[in-house]
């Protein structure tokens, strides 16, 4: 049995494991958080999130009244706002206790500091060719636009819910987009040579169930940019992971730097024209699919640790060990 502490500890431990830009990295932005804590005076230390320093994901954050608390059953979804915490209690009254509500989207302090981690894009981006102190400098522009549209929002809503409930709500954010990014990665890395053109990629994540699920409900994969007989080249992950979506600049320094396709979950109309206007292919994945992916790959670990799941707020649960189990059966 696990505690919500050792869940969470999973979630950065993971996240950090698929983290696009490698564990090195990771590494070394914990030591200047340290180093930034450090330098404080000791009157501004009290103002540090404190967490950033084992911690890399500033959305990726739990609040609870008691961290030991042992799970048994977690009420999982996309967006957890005060309605699922209101669902967790009817569940609960029906007979199946909720010991954690887990959102994949952040809430309380994780959504305020969501623009925190969009850094990580810049860095995948260099990975891709872009130079870092371009990709920093369109980075530093969309973090501080983003920084101020959360600003205003009611953060803590949700979690005031669950408070007062007496549930305890945790949420896995960038530490689950690392997840499903690096899944995707190793899919296009380990099949690349039979993926010539954009169709080819398509059919090769019209496979995943979790995006079959989705076509399903009328939200499936989509080319945003391109056609499918075009060629390819060069398939990037972009924009799956770091916080949201990056600058529109930044597709004129990716063809550039020889990317033909883009991967993400989301796209704004102004980035696809962008991108329409660079020549880049744009294939999107889908939102809640994408985000059910990541969600999936973690929640198997708490599977396998005796952990049950009970799915809601759009997340598509595929359980890849029940599916194993199927599998070995034949």
């Amino acid at each position: 049995m696990m505690t919500i502490k050792q869940i969470y500890e999973l979630a950065i431990r993971l996240g950090t494991e698929n983290d696009l830009r490698g564990t090195a990295a990771v590494k070394r932005v914990l030591r200047r958080a340290k180093e930034e804590y450090e330098a404080l005076p000791k009157d501004r230390k009290k103002e540090f999130d404190t967490e950033r320093l084992t911690n890399p994901y500033s959305d990726t954050r739990y609040f609870a009244k008691n961290a030991n608390a042992p799970v048994r059953r977690i009420l999982a979804g996309i967006d957890m706002d005060t309605e699922e915490v209101l669902l967790a209690k009817e569940v609960s009254d029906m007979g199946r206790h909720i010991d954690l509500v887990l959102s994949h989207h952040p809430v309380g302090t994780a959504l305020a500091g969501l623009h925190e981690v969009m850094h990580l894009q810049a860095e995948v981006l260099a990975g891709y060719g872009v130079p870092i102190n371009i990709a920093e400098g369109l980075m530093h522009i969309r973090m501080s636009e983003v920084s101020r549209s959360v600003s205003p929002i009611n953060h803590n809503r949700p979690v005031d819910a669950a408070m007062l409930l007496g549930f305890p709500i945790m949420c896995t954010h960038t530490a689950t987009d690392n997840m499903v990014a690096m899944f995707l990665r190793r899919l296009i890395d380990r099949n690349a040579k039979q993926l010539e053109t954009v169709g080819d990629v398509l059919k090769l994540l019209r496979a995943i169930p979790e995006y079959q699920a989705a076509a399903a409900m009328k939200a499936g994969i989509m080319l945003f940019a391109g056609a499918e007989g075009r060629f390819a080249g060069r398939i990037a992950v972009t924009e799956l992971t770091g916080g949201t979506e990056g600058s529109k600049d930044m597709y004129e320094r990716l063809a550039q730097a020889g990317v033909g396709t883009i991967i993400g979950m989301h796209m704004k109309e102004d980035h696809k024209k962008e991108a329409e206007k660079f020549h880049i292919n744009v294939i999107i994945a889908g939102h809640m699919s994408s985000d059910s992916l990541g969600m999936n790959l973690f929640l198997d670990e708490l599977e396998k640790r005796g952990i049950e799941i009970i799915p809601c707020s759009g997340l598509i649960r595929v359980s890849r060990i029940a599916r194993g189990r199927k599998a070995g059966k034949k």
